[in-house]
């Protein structure tokens, strides 16, 4: 390819949203354009990346005995109200009606369809297992789309499939659909680790992510310092902490004047912020519920969401505080009336404390010398508290890390949730009727491209891994107005046959400066330029991106040399 031909039109200014770097690097080396708020087109030089991260994929899971397939976008309602998701992604899902008023969607998962497509034709043991899988768009409707591919409304995923007669079979399935993703992202050239995830809104029982890891992540990774214990943070039950103060006075309401806030209030009280009791007030579905943590600690959303099976989660409005009693800054559960859609539920650390402060119900007003076990009266006991850094590991006691990541694929063992809801049945042996046993697999196409940037740039721009760098190498002739170098730049061009595809020549007409700039921006792992050195001695350097060693070489050695180092580059994502 010449660098004149290429279409990748710079940026000088980037947009303001433009905040991680994934974002800032594709807009400003031409890679993408932005369509509308959350959706993107793709130039050739992000096009080239995402194909090659497409290749990767469908070679390995090819491995796994897996057949590609295609399904339609737009999805018929009917099959989503069976399963009871019409509702489930609520705002998230695109909708939309035909001339005749019949609802679909932009389909932002194919569960129901798959399931609905396999059970056309399979309905005897002997057919078992199946596995299939597409790469196609999804769609949607983030809230607030941004950081450009992290989280778009239009998005390209691999989304795969398993149907087995019994969990025996799914388990041989999500194994080798494990370790077919361990093989995709380390061919990727990405450093990432496999983490125990919250099944979410598509349901199963066991789950987990493959998290890139960079500080740019929006997720927050859990691990063990001691053994091989992982988790996204929202996925771990923490061990209850026992406390050791003992207490036996009567709990007591003080005079707190202005003191709304945790810290405010344990600062006025000259407690310790770990004997105070936090109140969160949400709104899960049509139920309000108070949920009480100690004040230290935060809760966990996703835990919460799922004990009361809601759909949407939102924070309590103050009609809804005012409806059930509660004071805004001095909430707890002491003294509350019934009422009907509210309920109260407590960590399991809470009721442990003694000796604790937390709100009254009236402004001002606060309880001191509380133990919650006995002045709480009848609330609901779960482990509802988000585990923290320092935290014991649940699996062998050692001490957790917490660290950021960028969800880029995840496994799901769905069991029999969407066969039982759309009839996907198969006769056994005897005869007899059995729901199909499934599995669920999905990559971000896209959002590994940018978690790649993500985990590997500079001030410079853009650090490829060798596997999905759009070009490979980038020839620069340092003098455009040297016929001699010009000539010599192209011979070795024309000579590059065997990586024909994977070299850019930068014949444009700019300084040497704005060349090598450019080259550092678009991250071509290897540039070769041709210039001065070649004129007076014959030699030409060779650049590795990543390291930023350079390598003078004989101009009759180079295309030797360059394939040398390539293919030492490829060896590294094996």
């Amino acid at each position: 390819m010449l660098a004149s031909k290429l279409y990748s039109p710079t940026l000088r200014e980037l947009p303001a949203d433009a905040v991680v770097m994934s974002h800032k690097y594709m807009l400003k080396a031409g890679m993408m354009r932005k369509i509308a708020n959350g959706t993107y087109a793709y130039l050739p030089l992000a096009f080239r990346a995402i194909e090659k991260v497409k290749k990767i994929i469908r070679e390995e899971i090819n491995k796994t005995g897996a057949q590609e397939i295609l399904m339609p976008i737009v999805q018929p309602s009917e099959i989503w109200q069976k399963t009871g998701r019409w509702a489930v992604y609520g705002e998230e899902m695109f909708k939309l009606q035909d001339r005749h008023g019949r609802d679909y969607c932009l389909a932002p998962t194919h569960e129901e369809l798959v399931t609905t497509l396999v059970s056309m034709d399979t309905s005897s043991y002997k057919q078992l297992p199946v596995s299939v899988y597409q790469i196609q768009n999804k769609y949607r409707d983030e809230k607030r789309p941004r950081f450009g591919l992290m989280r778009s409304r239009e998005f390209i995923m691999k989304d795969g499939y398993t149907f087995d007669m019994d969990q025996e079979g799914l388990d041989k399935q999500y194994k080798l659909m494990y370790d077919a993703y361990w093989r995709i992202f380390t061919r990727c050239g990405l450093k990432f680790r496999p983490v125990i995830a919250d099944s979410g809104a598509i349901g199963g029982n066991a789950s987990h992510e493959f998290e890139v890891l960079a500080e740019s992540g929006e997720a927050d990774i859990v691990y063990c310092e001691d053994c091989d214990f992982a988790a996204n943070i929202e996925a771990v039950d923490p061990k209850t902490i026992p406390c050791d103060i003992r207490n036996d006075k009567e709990k007591e309401i003080v005079e707190t004047p202005g003191q709304h806030t945790i810290e405010m209030v344990c600062n006025f009280l000259n407690a310790d912020v770990k004997q105070s009791v936090k109140a969160v007030v949400y709104k899960l579905d049509d139920t309000v519920v108070l949920a009480m943590v100690r004040g230290d600690h935060e809760v966990n959303e996703v835990k919460l969401q799922n004990i009361y099976g809601a759909i949407n989660v939102d924070m309590a409005s103050e009609e809804d505080l005012e409806r059930c009693g509660l004071t805004a800054g001095y909430i707890s559960p002491i003294g509350l009336k019934k009422v009907k859609n509210f309920d109260i539920i407590c960590d399991k650390t809470v009721m442990e404390m003694q000796d604790a402060c937390c709100g009254a119900n009236e402004k001002d007003k606060h309880y001191i010398h509380v133990n919650p076990a006995r002045d709480f009266g009848d609330v609901k006991v779960d482990t509802i508290r988000q585990i923290q850094e320092g935290d014991v590991c649940p699996h062998c006691g050692g001490k957790i890390v917490i660290t950021k990541g960028i969800e880029v694929g995840q496994v799901f063992k769905l069991g029999t949730k969407y066969s039982e809801a759309l009839g996907a049945t198969y006769l056994d042996n005897n005869g007899k009727s059995h729901p199909m046993v499934m599995g669920c697999y999905g990559i971000g196409v896209t959002r590994t491209v940018a978690a790649s940037i993500e985990q590997n740039h500079d001030d410079d721009g853009i650090i490829w891994p060798v596997a999905i760098a759009p070009y490979e190498v980038v020839i620069v002739p340092a003098n455009n107005k040297s016929e001699e170098v010009m000539d010599a730049a192209k011979k070795l061009y024309d000579a590059m046959e065997e990586k024909a595809d994977e070299v850019v020549l930068d014949d444009r007409n700019e300084r040497a400066g704005i060349k090598f700039k450019d080259a550092d921006l678009i991250g071509y792992p290897v540039r070769v330029t041709i210039g001065k050195k070649w004129q007076q001695s014959g030699n030409v350097e060779i650049r590795l991106r990543r390291s930023g060693e350079t390598i003078e070489v004989p101009y009759e050695e180079c295309k030797a040399k360059v394939m040398e180092i390539l293919a030492e580059l490829h060896e590294k994502n094996r």
